[in-house]
């Protein structure tokens, strides 16, 4: 069927955003959370990181797991774990159970996202590649911020528990759909489904770009954390709080759709410095001055033109028989550095006395993305658009 494999990514942009918004729950009822159950931003931004606290020790197997039982039922398998980690999320009477539910979901998260580049790369190539590659990316920002309009009256209305149980009902309909429209290509049958670690240039690659996949979530999830709480403490409004998350998130869509013609145009590194750079100065604003409206712009739509670049380097690091096994390598990359970023974030906000700390950590780890890309270009042999413009 020649519409499957844009039913499968539709499927896998679903199922992305459910991620984000799950990623997100924590954040957007932290203005409730954190005076009910009397937590110190440290401890808040530990609650955050329990969806990626299992990652780093899961990735990889479950990337191994996919090439030996294939991708639809470790994806699957993921999909499903997600809904139960919300539900016990729902269910807890404290930050322990909830970090409970976010621990199984966030490992549910892994079996699904380790799998999508690979997917993706099965199923597109060229300009096609990039374009999938980029509904995938910017699908995340979508659940962040579809997060931050819904969860305020929804769990207001119905309680906190309601939070983690909409993320649930989310991730059950991108099963849905997964399920029914997912076939492996015809090619993919001749893929050895043997275990093997890709090459050391290989591993180091997907190290490297893990590592910079990380600094960029970081500092952008570090911003969508901290802006309610950062807005909230100085008065403002929350449909002010909304439209700025709207303009945050929902702005990544259209910047990096675009990223990959634009990369294509002007070639990756420069793409990647000018949208890192006005990352950076954006959150920063944020942290320092007025206009909060203003800085996200900056940040949601200057500052999202790379993000599929940085994807797309990640599953080009590894060759097509090695890559499911490689994006394994580069989750648990991703996982580590997402665990411990949001601590990072918590501990400058206690260390500064307020919310914003946390926000100018995350400017500091956008600024490490334009090094860490100049030292995978350095190190990278193989001549894309993507490496070397």
């Amino acid at each position: 069927m020649i519409a499957r494999p844009w039913i499968v990514l539709a499927a896998l942009a679903l199922a992305r955003i459910a991620f984000g918004y799950q990623f997100q729950t924590v954040a957007s009822m932290g203005p409730d959370l954190i005076p009910l159950f009397h937590l110190t931003y440290a401890a808040f931004g530990q609650l955050i990181g329990a969806f990626m606290l299992a990652g780093v020790f899961v990735a990889l197997p479950l990337g191994a797991l996919g090439r030996r039982f294939g991708d639809r039922w470790v994806l699957s398998g993921g999909l499903g774990m997600m809904m139960v980690g919300a539900a016990v999320s729902a269910l807890a009477d404290g930050p322990a159970g909830i970090a409970a539910g976010r621990t199984i979901a966030g490992i549910g998260a892994v079996g699904m996202i380790v799998l999508q580049g690979k997917i993706i790369a099965d199923f597109f190539s060229g300009r096609a590649f990039m374009f999938a590659i980029a509904v995938s990316v910017c699908s995340y920002p979508v659940g962040v911020g579809m997060a931050q309009i819904v969860l305020p009256s929804l769990t207001h209305v119905y309680g906190w528990q309601a939070g983690f149980l909409s993320g649930g009902a989310m991730t059950a309909l991108a099963l849905v759909l997964f399920l029914s429209s997912y076939r492996p290509p015809a090619h993919i049958h001749a893929v050895s489904r043997t275990f093997a670690l890709p090459s050391r240039r290989e591993c180091l690659l997907l190290v490297v770009a893990g590592t910079i996949w990380t600094a960029y979530t970081g500092s952008y999830a570090g911003y969508t954390s901290y802006i309610p709480a950062t807005l909230t403490l100085r008065g403002d409004s929350l449909t002010l709080i909304g439209l700025v998350m709207i303009v945050g998130t929902w702005g990544n869509v259209p910047a990096t759709m675009f990223g990959g013609d634009l990369a294509a145009r002007f070639g990756a590194l420069r793409i990647l410095i000018f949208g890192s750079v006005a990352l950076s100065i954006g959150i920063v604003g944020t942290a320092l001055a007025g206009f909060p409206l203003g800085w996200s712009v900056l940040v949601g739509v200057i500052g999202a033109i790379h993000p599929g670049v940085i994807m797309a380097v990640g599953t080009l690091s590894a060759k097509p028989e090695n890559r499911a096994v490689g994006m394994g390598i580069f989750y648990s990359v991703y996982y580590f550095g997402g665990t411990l970023s949001p601590m990072a974030c918590g501990w400058a906000a206690d260390l500064y006395g307020g919310p914003a700390g946390g926000l100018l950590m995350a400017a500091l780890l956008s600024a490490l993305v334009i090094p860490l890309f100049l030292w995978h270009r350095a190190l990278a042999d193989h001549r894309t658009m993507l490496v070397r413009p």
